[in-house]
């Protein structure tokens, strides 16, 4: 079952850049857009499901991408499940993600 939101993609509009990487982030809110992650839901020409995603800056998004710099293995890891659960966090302060008590 794919994991679509509309709300979701559009939360990051004007949302600081979780993935703020070292170096590189632009911090500018103007370019953040909801940046996929790879997992087990994308595949050839289909992004992953919306859930793993975090909010990214044109710069960074281009770094995690590979479009631009160079991160090592580690690194890219490292940026990717650590935006991620920041936005999850983000989420959930904005009603998006409810998780229960």
């Amino acid at each position: 079952m794919r994991i679509e939101s509309k709300k979701l993609r559009a939360s990051a509009r004007g949302e600081d850049c979780t993935l703020n990487i070292a170096g590189v982030c632009s911090y500018d809110s103007a370019t953040v857009v909801l940046c996929h992650l790879p997992d087990e839901s994308h595949g050839m020409a289909r992004k992953s499901d919306d859930i793993c995603a975090a909010f990214g800056c044109a710069a960074c998004h281009d770094a995690i991408d590979g479009r631009a710099g160079s991160l090592s293995a580690v690194d890219r890891l490292f940026y990717m499940r650590r935006a991620m659960v920041r936005t999850w966090r983000r989420w959930i302060a904005l009603g998006l993600v409810k998780v229960p008590k």
